[in-house]
């Protein structure tokens, strides 16, 4: 069975970069956030669930109407909390076949929320990929052509960095170029081994 490797980061913090790094290495990585997007729509009895909490308009055309979901649940954490108790069961599933199907000694959880959802007690070890805040915010603005304070809103409702620090077995901090984001990962991955 190969050891879970948790990674994760704030919005803008790189995870998702570091994480094509590590597949270029040959590393696999379950992208959770993306899976999840898969899964919503898939799996017809999560659909119903979902329909039931947050009404017809969570599906346009019979696809996960995302804004409106994040919309919806944005403001209101126990929304919030009920919509992730329907959805995160399903990913957990999704993974564990995954793993179960890897042949690699080390495979990669990329997921937002590591410690958030304490995903971290499964994994062999965690990688915090951070950032200064002014970084996460003009990256995530750039990327996803948001505003400075609808970025700056999202990174209030994250864990703090300095949470995630305490919690993280390795540390890539993310406030220079490509090049040394590369350097650090490689760095990391020596250690690992």
């Amino acid at each position: 069975m190969p050891k879970i490797i948790g990674l994760t980061g704030g919005i803008g913090s790189g995870k998702t970069t570091v994480a094509r790094i590590l597949e270029e290495k040959g590393f696999p990585v379950y992208y959770s956030d993306d899976e999840a997007k898969n899964i919503v729509n898939k799996d017809s009895i999560l659909k119903e669930k979902i329909i039931e909490l947050l009404g017809n308009e969570a599906y346009s055309d019979g696809i996960y109407n995302r804004k409106y979901v994040a919309e919806k649940v944005f403001n209101d954490s126990e929304l919030l909390e009920q919509l992730n108790h329907l959805i995160h069961p399903a990913v957990k599933i999704d993974f564990e076949k995954w793993v179960a199907s890897q042949t690699s000694e080390f495979v990669f959880k990329e997921t937002a929320l590591l410690f958030e959802l304490k995903l971290n007690q499964q994994c062999y070890k965690s990688v915090l990929i951070t950032a200064d805040d002014n970084f996460r915010i003009k990256r995530t603005m750039d990327r996803d052509g948001k505003t400075y304070r609808e970025v700056e809103a999202v990174i209030q409702k994250q864990m703090p960095e300095k949470e995630k620090c305490k919690l993280a077995d390795y540390i890539i901090y993310n406030n220079s170029d490509l090049d040394s984001l590369q350097v650090a990962t490689e760095g990391f991955l020596e250690d690992l081994n």
